[in-house]
């Protein structure tokens, strides 16, 4: 790839990916993946902070997406709803108001599609920091990963 000497010059839908970029955000994702999976299988998720302002993200999440009052949209996340036109201008808004407390934000996360489900291919869905953070806050509070958290603790004494 030639040196950008001018960024109005820059074209997205001309740059290279860089394989070595992509690599490095493959591992912090999976990272992160097993962190959090680790974290409610051992520790009983009612009782997680996932930041210094659950509580604020959590009303406000409850405010601007009342639909995820339904723990069952909670449960279950419509991955197509998600990433319609619709529902990405309404979490662009959301977002932007985060930008300085959720550290890395906007940074490509995994979410598990279904709670009651650890990590897999079939259950994980590509979203942004805040929206797992804001989503998991959610479900930990509604109990919704209480199911993945016994399960664990009932392996481990078998």
């Amino acid at each position: 790839m030639s040196a950008i000497t001018n960024i109005n010059e820059f074209d997205p839908n001309k740059a290279d990916n860089a394989e070595e970029i992509e690599m490095q955000w493959s591992v912090k994702t999976v990272e992160h993946m097993e962190a959090y999976e680790n974290l409610i299988t051992s520790t009983d998720p009612k009782t997680l902070k996932l930041s210094s302002d659950d509580d604020a993200i959590h009303a406000d999440l409850l405010a601007k997406f009342p639909e995820f009052r339904d723990h069952a949209n909670l449960r279950n996340l419509d991955e197509n709803w998600l990433k319609s036109k619709e529902g990405k201008e309404r979490w662009r808004e959301w977002l932007a108001s985060y930008e300085q407390s959720i550290p890395d934000y906007n940074f490509g996360t995994m979410l598990r599609q279904h709670s009651d489900q650890l990590y897999s291919e079939h259950n994980a869905i590509l979203v942004l920091r805040a929206q797992f953070v804001a989503i998991e806050i959610a479900r930990n509070r509604a109990g919704l990963n209480e199911k993945v958290y016994h399960e664990a603790q009932a392996a481990k004494k078998a």
